[in-house]
């Protein structure tokens, strides 16, 4: 038995995998990743795969960045791991201190493990931060649509991809949920006109509004206009209802911007962030906050945030996050965003004119497009090309019918150019099929 042989069969006889029926995985020929280096995978017989998916979004800097590396490997050396509670540590704090001075507006940051437990730890923020400014009527979420914001049961709940909440049904809590009639511009303005327009009717039930700025990243990678962004601002700053802006997929330059609420040139109350924030090496995330969401937690001892994870701000995850953000600064990441953003335009575009594509769209470091025919995320569609696109050398896992990259935000062009003409050639075996 080969060693690829002996992890397959220890695999499937064992793991569970996540998003994964599970069936259909255990009758098929996974890939077996031994490592990986900047855009590349590299399987246990050393082929190799470019990573369109930077690794689910994670892998903003590529695998491996020497910088990041050399950054754990420090702070292993003097500390591994202490709790954060009631006692700190120069990781936590300097991170804090770097990340919150290219996040105006923010002056507080409460670490968690991912994005789910951000969104889940500024959904209670904000219920808490409502009882504790004298509204304790104010208790319901707003969301939009399909959005995605995470797995935990308050994140499913303000989810609304339904194949991902249907089980959980019974145990998710009531949410107003404002639905998008249609992917074209005009369905977008719809439902944000409808959005204000429940704030400014229910503001007395609302404790927050949380939004995706301005991409829907796992609903399909659903692209609004940022002046949508604002409008939705306006109306919660008008009523004084807190906007929580979940930038777990967008943050980190995805979008071309570091934080994609740029693009509208807006602030939020809250900011969820986590995958690209400790450049995918480590399980981590933040909440960025307001001072004037600290403030109501200050006071009285029933006043303070019971929440936490045995993990929050810990010293190896902040230690790497703070070199991620010397990274960007040093190596003049963000400057790089536009000649990639220019090639995944280009080659979306070409695609989006193609018989068999419905709609193509691009944004910074994001190309997508929905393939005829497909039935939402449990549609196959996707799937046949991916199987295409493994067989010439990427990883390009769909999200159902919808065929998309989110490279690293540094690929080299070399690698950049050679997997968009990948994902060209796989759409078109795909549609020929």
């Amino acid at each position: 038995m080969t060693a690829r042989e002996r992890i397959v069969a220890a695999d499937k006889a064992r793991v569970w995998h996540p998003y994964a029926p599970m069936d259909e995985y255990l009758a098929s020929d996974p890939l077996v990743v031994a490592r990986a280096e900047g855009a590349w995978l590299y399987d246990v017989d050393g082929r190799a795969y470019l990573d369109a998916n930077a690794s689910w979004w994670t892998s903003v800097l590529g695998h491996r960045h020497p910088r990041l590396v050399a950054a754990l490997t420090s702070q292993l050396a003097q500390l591994d791991h202490c709790a954060l509670a009631g006692i700190t540590h120069a990781p936590a704090a300097e991170l804090a201190e770097a990340l919150l001075a290219r996040s105006p507006g923010m002056s507080r940051i409460f670490y968690v493990d991912d994005g789910s437990t951000a969104v889940e730890a500024a959904i209670k923020l904000s219920v808490q931060h409502a009882r504790q400014t004298g509204r304790p009527g104010r208790h319901k979420l707003v969301t939009l649509g399909d959005s995605v914001h995470g797995d935990t049961v308050g994140a499913a709940s303000v989810s609304g991809v339904e194949v991902f909440r249907r089980p959980f049904g019974a145990i998710l809590f009531e949410t107003i949920r404002v639905d998008v009639s249609s992917p074209a511009r005009e369905g977008w303005a719809r439902a944000f006109a409808q959005l204000s327009d429940v704030v400014r009717r229910d503001a007395d039930a609302i404790a927050a509004v949380i939004l995706e700025p301005v991409v829907q990243g796992a609903a399909g990678m659903l692209i609004y206009p940022p002046e949508l962004l604002r409008e939705a601002r306006r109306a919660t700053a008008e009523h004084d209802v807190t906007l929580i802006l979940d930038e777990v997929f967008t943050g980190y330059g995805r979008t071309g911007a570091f934080w994609a609420s740029e693009h509208a040139g807006v602030s939020a109350d809250l900011v969820c962030t986590a995958k690209g924030f400790s450049g995918g090496m480590l399980p981590m995330g933040a909440v960025l906050a307001t001072e004037r969401i600290f403030d109501a937690f200050r006071g009285a001892r029933d006043r303070a945030f019971y929440y936490g994870h045995s993990f929050t701000g810990n010293p190896l995850g902040a230690a790497v996050g703070r070199e991620v953000l010397r990274v960007f600064d040093d190596e003049r990441v963000l400057e790089g965003v536009a000649p990639r953003t220019a090639r995944i335009r280009a080659t979306f575009e070409r695609l989006g004119r193609r018989g068999g594509v419905a709609r193509a769209r691009s944004l910074g470091m994001v190309g997508a497009l929905d393939l005829e025919g497909g039935g939402g995320y449990l549609a196959g569609a996707g799937w046949r090309v991916f199987d295409e696109a493994r067989r010439r050398g990427a990883y390009l896992r769909p999200l159902g019918d919808v065929v998309y990259v989110t490279p690293s935000i540094n690929v080299p062009l070399d690698d950049l150019d050679r997997l968009l003409a990948i994902v060209e050639e796989s759409v078109e075996a795909a549609l020929r099929a």
